[in-house]
């Protein structure tokens, strides 16, 4: 069997089910709220909608419509997904957090391509510290470096690491804005009292079994209670829900602590 072939199939039939999805979802939000375009009543519908309910947004939401792609990425084999590494030469956390940090230190590291990261100040917690590899200047949420910390120092790390495949050009699309994303959470997800925590764009994908994926522009909005929701940023569909943004434990190093590309818990509703 092509396996080539066959993975190629997969990722269009994917692409094309999520057009269609995502085109009736544009065709009944357009009809059946009929949401106007102007920015400022957007802001001002959100506003009315988080008072409505109690919720509070403790983050200051975007203001620009970025247009997006989606992307295909392919995960290096050179690479173990989970392979939780030993430092040679411990890192000081403040040198890679202090204001003088610089891209020169991080790329000094032995962590490979790591000032290629950047930190995930809401996914990092309890001593592990995570960094979203970057594609341009937008974060690839389920493609990190962890590190792990012991009194104030990096000892190990483990790693993900992609590259973007140019093999089929995707057309940029404008996005739905940061403010109608919150507002679909706000009306059909959120509790009376709730509080948003984060807003920020991103890239990401369902999970595979396979070293290449596609990943979709996402609005990934946190709730204090634990809860991280990702809304697709061209139709605003919830496409994944999930609870526990606590990174994973390491194991002992030079173990493998973490599942295959993409993998994640089942998500909860």
């Amino acid at each position: 069997m092509n396996w080539s072939r066959a993975k190629t199939i997969l990722i269009a039939s994917f692409l094309l089910l999520n057009m269609i999805l995502g085109f009736q979802l544009w065709s009944t939000n357009r009809s059946n709220q009929g949401t106007s375009l102007d920015p400022s009543s957007t802001v001002e519908d959100l506003n009315r909608a988080l008072r409505n309910k109690n919720i509070r947004l403790t983050d200051e939401l975007p203001t620009d419509s970025p247009k997006l792609k989606v992307i295909t990425v392919k995960y290096d084999d050179s690479i173990k997904l989970g392979e939780v590494k030993k430092l040679k030469s411990p890192i000081y956390m403040s040198t890679l957090l202090g204001k003088g940090a610089s891209k020169e230190a991080q790329s000094l590291s032995e962590i490979p391509n790591f000032a290629m990261y950047q930190l995930d100040s809401v996914m990092s917690q309890n001593g592990i510290y995570v960094f979203s590899q970057l594609y341009g200047k937008v974060p690839l949420f389920d493609v990190t470096v962890e590190l792990k910390e012991n009194n104030g120092e990096i000892t190990s790390y483990r790693q993900a690491f992609v590259e973007v495949e140019s093999e089929v050009e995707q057309t940029e699309q404008k996005l739905i804005s940061a403010q109608l994303a919150v507002r679909s959470l706000v009306d059909n997800y959120l509790s009376d009292g709730s509080i948003i925590t984060e807003v920020r764009l991103g890239y990401h994908g369902q999970p595979y079994n396979s070293q290449t994926q596609p990943m979709f522009p996402q609005w990934r909005i946190t709730i204090d209670n634990g809860y991280v929701y990702y809304v697709q940023a061209f139709n605003g569909a919830v496409e994944s829900l999930q609870k526990g943004s606590e990174p994973v434990p390491f194991e002992s190093e030079g173990g493998v602590a973490s599942p295959s590309p993409g993998d994640k818990s089942t998500p909860k509703k």
